[in-house]
């Protein structure tokens, strides 16, 4: 297989290369391609060093069978048909395309099937709290038909991209030395503090981070669902947590949800408050499974479950999610 990374010098870029490699896929060829600013630059796959190649309109996808994508919607966009006009797969990690009524939308765990009908040779990863969000919620979902989500994101530094995960370390290190914290990737100051604006806000004064829960949600689990969410930036570098209110159509007790979750593909239960084990960025930053933990009945609602979830932003949140996507479509012949 002849692969490609489009945003090979950002960090989902990077987490493709070691995903690629952790799960051992038959790659035959690699191809980097980045902006011009990190064109000539190289980095290490098995062994050997890749030049990242600046991405141009021409035929340099003509031999490649998948195209991991994450450079921005615009890029995504301008470039589309460049990617796939040789037959490529395109796997983007940007919004453009989630909600193109011909574009699938897919998590492995939770609708592997819509990757088999891309007509436009296109398949989009959602969002990264979506991702994690819906791996948990398909085993409640298995239970009882989910009615209605509340959801608060507490979103790492990771989410905003590799320069604002630098930006938060040297706004810790500017403060220790009484300096003035710099602020260019974020609304406000992150460090030392929470910021309940992510993305731009909309008529409805949702966010666009939180109206894509609702709308990639209804997608991914073709499901009426109703998700309300608010998408607050917090001073972690590393890994998303949310806490989780769903109601039901019928009452599920703790000890159904806790034996779904732990069966469920993905998701691991770290769930005994008598011990303070609950899951916590601090300790699943780098890891591939969605944790979920204080697990509990809604006291307000008789159809109501709480629980928390937390899961890598860089790892399931993008790049092994639509690394897991190629490992489907392999599975089943699509991809050889």
């Amino acid at each position: 297989m002849k692969v490609a990374i489009v945003g090979a010098s950002g960090a989902v870029g990077q987490e493709f290369l070691k995903i690629l490699e952790e799960h051992n896929l038959p790659i035959e060829q690699l191809r980097l391609f980045g902006s011009k600013r990190s064109a000539g630059s190289t980095r290490v796959f098995r062994g050997k060093e890749i030049v990242i190649e600046e991405l141009a309109h021409n035929d340099a996808f003509k031999d490649v069978d998948v195209a991991l994508v994450s450079a921005g919607g615009g890029t995504s966009r301008d470039f589309a048909e460049t990617i796939t006009k040789h037959g490529a797969l395109m796997i983007d990690n940007s919004s453009c395309f989630r909600m193109d009524e011909d574009v699938p939308l897919v998590v492995p765990e939770v609708n592997p099937e819509d990757a088999l009908c891309a007509p436009r040779r296109i398949i989009a990863n959602p969002n990264c709290t979506t991702i994690q969000m819906v791996v948990a919620l398909a085993a409640i979902e298995k239970l009882s038909h989910i009615k209605r989500v509340h959801v608060a994101t507490y979103q790492s530094a990771s989410g905003a991209g590799a320069q604002a995960m630098v930006e938060l370390e040297e706004q810790h290190a500017a403060l220790v030395s009484g300096e003035e914290p710099t602020v260019e990737k974020f609304a406000y100051q992150l460090a030392y503090n929470v910021i309940p604006h992510i993305d731009v806000f909309t008529d409805n004064d949702y966010t666009k981070e939180e109206m894509k829960m609702h709308n990639e949600t209804r997608k991914i689990m073709h499901s009426d669902v109703s998700v309300s969410a608010t998408c607050v930036r917090v001073p972690v570098m590393r890994a998303h947590s949310e806490s989780i209110w769903v109601e039901t159509e019928r009452p599920i007790s703790t000890e159904e949800a806790r034996r779904a979750f732990a069966e469920a593909e993905g998701v691991i239960v770290a769930d005994n408050p008598a011990e303070k084990c609950y899951p916590m960025p601090l300790f699943t930053a780098g890891k591939e499974p969605v944790y979920v933990g204080r697990i509990r009945k809604d006291i307000t609602s008789s159809n109501g479950l709480t629980f928390w979830c937390v899961a890598d932003q860089i790892k399931k949140g993008a790049a092994l999610n639509a690394v897991q996507i190629v490992e489907w479509l392999m599975k089943k012949g699509v991809l050889k």
